[in-house]
C-alpha cells in the first residue's frame, strides 16, 4: 500500500482511541475528520481547540484486549506506517494549513518498547530535524519502559496512557496478556511523578481514558480513580469511552445489569463527563458527587441537579449577593454565565434573569433554584 492508503486505514482505526478528542460540549464530542477522516478538531488537554492529524502508527497488535476490534485474533486489514511516512504526511498538511498538531498512537507491534521507539522516532524527527515547535500528543504503550516514557516526555506537548478500568479485577476480565500493576499503574505513576508541579516535565499535560462498561465496574469505582488521577498523579484530563458491543468480543460482561437499554451506554458516558466537569470546573468534592444505591450516577438527571435536589436547604441562591461558589451550584448556571453575571453585578443590580441571556429549558430549570432579592 502507499502512504495515503495506509493512512486511511490507520486513521479510521484511531477512532477507538478518544483520549484527546471528546468531552462534554457539542463542540468537543466525537467527530469525524474534516478530510478523509484523519484530521480531527479536538479540545486540547490544557484548554483551547486545534486540528490534529490523528492516526495510529500501526494496527498490528500482539495484545488481546477483548473490547478492542484491533486485538491480535481479529481479522482486520493490517498495516504499519514508517516514522518518515508519518512525518512527511504531517508536514505536508502543516504547510497547507490544514492541521496544527499531531496525535500519534499505535497498536502494540512486537513489544511495548519496540513500538515506543517508533512513536518517539516520529516526534524526534519533527522536533530535531524539522524544528517543529507545535503540539504533539503521544500515546504511551502499556508496559513501556521508564526510559521510553521519559523520552516521550522530552518530545511531547501531551502524553496519555489509557487506564482502561478502575482496578485490577475489572482489568483482568479484559486481557490475559497485560498486567494491570506492571503495564498500567507503574507507568502512570511514573508519568505523574515526572510531570508533578515543580518537576522537569511539569509543562507536559498527561491524560487517560476509561473504557466504560466493558467490565462490571460501577461509576463509584471510576470516580474514585478519577479523583486519584487528578489529586495524586496530577493528570490534566480524564476521558471516558463507552464500550460498544459488536466492536469487541460478544461474550465479555458489557454493561451487565446496570443498563438494560442499548441506547443508554452513551448516556452513562455523558454523565461521567458531567461529573468530571463538576470536579474540574465547579469545585465539587468526592462527597458532592451523589450516587444511587448501586453506586452509579443517575441516568435521568445530571449530577449537579441531583446534588441540588438533595440539598434544598442551600436554595434559593440570591442572584445579586451570593458568591461565585454558590452561584455555580445552581442548575443551569455554568462558569461562563456566572462570570457574565458577576460582571453585570459590578455595574448594576440584576432585575431580570433573562438579562443573563439564558433561554428555554435551562432558564426554567434555573428559576427553581434562585431568587432575585
Amino acid at each position: 500500500m502507499d502512504t495515503i492508503e495506509k493512512l486511511k486505514i490507520l486513521s479510521e482505526d484511531s477512532q477507538y482511541d478518544l483520549a484527546c478528542a471528546c468531552g462534554t460540549s457539542k463542540e468537543d464530542r466525537r467527530k469525524r475528520g474534516l478530510d478523509g477522516k484523519w484530521l480531527y478538531p479536538v479540545t486540547l488537554p490544557q484548554g483551547g481547540y486545534s486540528v490534529l492529524l490523528k492516526t495510529l502508527l500501526s494496527n498490528v497488535c500482539t495484545n488481546d484486549c477483548k473490547y478492542c476490534p484491533l486485538r491480535s485474533e481479529t481479522n482486520v486489514r493490517r498495516c504499519t506506517l514508517e516514522p518518515e511516512e508519518v512525518v512527511q504526511t504531517f508536514l505536508e498538511y502543516l504547510r497547507k494549513g490544514k492541521c496544527f498538531g499531531l496525535f500519534l498512537s499505535s497498536a502494540v507491534v512486537r513489544d511495548p518498547n519496540y513500538t515506543m521507539e517508533k512513536i518517539n522516532t516520529v516526534a524526534r524527527i519533527l522536533r530535531y530535524k524539522h524544528h517543529f515547535k507545535g503540539y504533539i500528543h503521544l500515546k504511551v504503550i502499556p508496559g513501556a519502559s521508564d526510559a521510553a516514557i521519559e523520552e516521550s516526555l522530552s518530545l511531547a506537548s501531551a502524553l496519555s496512557l489509557n487506564i482502561e478500568t478502575p482496578g485490577k479485577r475489572h482489568f483482568d476480565v479484559l486481557s490475559n496478556k497485560k498486567d494491570y500493576m506492571r503495564d498500567i499503574v507503574r507507568p502512570m505513576e511514573l508519568m505523574g511523578k515526572l510531570t508533578a508541579p515543580g518537576s522537569r516535565f511539569s509543562r507536559i499535560k498527561c491524560t487517560t481514558q476509561f473504557i466504560v462498561g466493558a467490565s462490571d465496574e460501577t461509576d463509584s469505582e471510576i470516580i474514585d480513580h478519577m479523583f486519584g488521577l487528578y489529586k495524586r498523579l496530577h493528570f490534566k484530563r480524564v476521558y471516558f469511552s463507552s464500550y460498544q458491543k459488536g466492536l469487541g468480543e460478544q461474550d465479555i460482561p458489557g454493561e451487565r445489569q446496570f443498563l438494560t437499554s442499548p441506547g443508554k451506554p452513551f448516556v452513562r458516558e455523558h454523565r461521567l463527563y458531567q461529573a468530571d466537569f463538576l470536579v474540574r470546573k465547579y469545585g465539587f468534592s468526592r462527597q458532592d458527587i451523589l450516587l444511587n444505591n448501586q453506586g452509579n450516577l443517575s441516568l435521568d438527571k445530571d449530577p449537579k441537579e441531583v446534588w441540588a435536589d438533595n440539598h434544598p436547604e442551600f436554595y434559593p441562591v440570591r442572584i445579586n449577593t451570593s458568591d461565585r461558589g454558590a452561584l455555580l451550584r445552581v442548575p443551569g448556571l455554568g462558569p461562563d454565565t456566572v462570570g457574565k453575571l458577576l460582571k453585570i453585578r459590578r455595574e448594576r443590580r440584576i432585575t431580570r434573569i433573562e438579562d443573563l441571556g439564558i433561554k428555554g429549558k435551562r432558564l426554567e430549570k434555573m428559576k427553581s433554584y434562585v431568587i432575585l432579592e
